[in-house]
């Protein structure tokens, strides 16, 4: 049987999602308290990787269970008992067996998040930036995203994929007060394209790039011609999305 567990981390004193030989990610810490509580060996296939330091609001991974083999009661709030406070559980899903967290998913939405002023309650949270950036030009920028394009210029390089080409329905920047959240959601992201994405809007904020220099960028198929990427404590994965139905059975408690 096959079980997809719904989850968030702050990622900040992890190497990312990923498992990892010689750092700490996220997967391995839900593996662990997993099969300590199911007292079997574990492995989780997660639906979206992060960076170190990047966040998720909410994150999907399946593992397997044998046939007729009973979930114990109580499995999530056992979990969050053994998780560090910084990861949480918030459901189990029965889903066919067949199906797999990551290919399944039909959109993923990121975040990313700027503080406009200094704010202990956003440290390791949110990128402080509080030098002059235009805003106006960065949302108009960020229309020249939308629709399906080669993302290759955004991409890490070495990165081993067929293709590069992702279909982004939604990136704009949202003013609320001293924060500034950009959202950006597509079927597919590729490595560190969202960091490097906002990197290239802020260098357009700043005025060091043209509006139109974006489908530039685009255009090039080329990691050289995009801007730095911008800091990861800012960056937060806030949706993984699903077809309707997929869920056979949902366990809370």
């Amino acid at each position: 049987m096959r079980y997809f567990i719904e989850f968030s981390y702050k990622g900040t004193a992890y190497h990312g999602w990923q498992r990892q030989n010689n750092a700490i990610g996220v997967q391995e810490i839900l593996e662990q308290a997993l099969g300590k509580i199911l007292r079997e060996p574990v492995a989780i296939t997660g639906s979206s990787r992060t960076d170190t330091g990047v966040h998720a609001t909410q994150q999907f991974a399946h593992f397997d269970r044998a046939e007729g083999a009973a979930l114990p009661p109580r499995l999530v709030y056992r979990l969050n008992g053994l998780l560090p406070d910084d990861i949480a559980v918030a459901a189990l899903h029965r889903v066919d067996p067949e199906l797999n967290s990551r290919f399944v998913a039909t959109h993923r939405r990121y975040e990313y998040r700027i503080s406009r002023t200094k704010n202990p309650f956003l440290h390791e949270v949110a990128y402080g930036l509080s030098s002059p950036v235009d805003v106006d030009r960065m949302n108009a920028a960020a229309k020249g995203l939308l629709g399906l394009h080669d993302f290759e210029s955004f991409s890490k390089v070495h990165t081993n994929v067929n293709n590069f080409r992702c279909t982004i329905t939604r990136a704009e920047w949202e003013v609320r007060g001293d924060l500034w959240i950009f959202h950006i959601q597509a079927n597919r992201f590729l490595r560190g394209m969202v960091r490097a994405v906002v990197g290239t809007l802020l260098d357009i904020g700043r005025g060091k790039r043209s509006v139109e220099n974006m489908k530039e960028v685009i255009e090039a198929r080329n990691r050289k011609f995009a801007g730095p990427q911008a800091p990861a404590e800012g960056l937060f994965l806030v949706e993984v999305g699903y077809p309707e139905g997929l869920f056979l059975e949902t366990y809370r408690d």
